[in-house]
């Protein structure tokens, strides 16, 4: 088993998420809408298409979808975030689930979407799954909202949250791309394209705060600790002058299905 993991397939520190899901929903970036053109182009996400929407959280990237036409189906394991997502959108099939066990039949699935979540569970495991329930000219997109550290409040952000990050997997490492591309994935997938968009999402001060708390190792902290670190959040975002514009490069990456 993946270090970190539980026996119910879900790494212990994302379970965390289920007690943020209202901060996740609230102040967690969408994707661009020349993102979701680049999908419906290079992945095939459009009318018609079934999509499976892996680790779908609250429905950031699940919205899009839709509007794209797409006949979308939320795989999310975290229960807190599931409810979230089947409140915010009632006429998706929200359903229970880990990536590497999707409950779905093979070859059913047009297109498997990750948006902010490959990092969990970037295994050969996980790989192999999304392979199977693809069908044969079935693609994978994982999409990623990349915080731009170069701007000074998002750098002072992460210096905030640093001490606490410990060795909660992120997408930074580059441990999902090796898991897709070399080894085993490599033998099920081929890059196809990718895309780079920068964009700035608006906030207030009590967003940037909500921003924050929505990070699983930061929801996961004892009381006092999460109350001390998201105040020091409060005091740097309000020393900005409003609103708030937080800088992120939104990456995108497409493979095709080796049948």
């Amino acid at each position: 088993m993946t270090a970190g993991v539980g026996g119910d397939g879900v790494h212990r520190t994302a379970a965390a998420f289920s007690a943020a899901a209202a901060d996740y929903e609230r102040a967690r970036p969408d994707y661009p809408s020349e993102i979701l053109s680049w999908l419906e182009r290079h992945a095939g996400v459009g009318p018609e298409a079934v999509v499976l929407d892996l680790a779908a959280g609250t429905g950031k990237l699940t919205r899009g979808l839709m509007v794209l036409g797409a006949r979308v189906v939320a795989v999310e394991p975290v229960a807190g975030m599931r409810r979230a997502l089947r409140e915010a959108l009632p006429g998706v099939p929200a359903v229970a689930g880990v990536a590497q066990a999707l409950p779905l039949r093979s070859g059913t699935v047009d297109v498997v979407t990750v948006a902010q979540a490959f990092h969990w569970f970037a295994t050969e495991a996980a790989v192999r799954d999304v392979h199977r329930v693809l069908s044969r000219s079935g693609h994978l997109a994982v999409v990623w909202n990349r915080r731009d550290l170069g701007d000074p409040l998002q750098a002072t952000l992460g210096h905030l949250m640093a001490p606490w990050r410990g060795g909660t997997p992120s997408h930074d490492t580059g441990e999902w791309r090796r898991a897709v591309e070399r080894g085993v994935g490599a033998e099920l997938f081929a890059p196809t394209a990718e895309a780079h968009v920068p964009w700035r999402q608006i906030l207030d001060v009590d967003g940037v705060v909500a921003r924050v708390a929505s990070v699983s190792f930061v929801a996961a902290l004892a009381g006092p600790e999460r109350a001390r670190l998201l105040d020091d959040v409060a005091a740097a975002a309000g020393a900005y002058p409003s609103p708030l514009a937080l800088p992120y490069v939104a990456d995108a990456y497409c493979y095709r299905r080796i049948p």
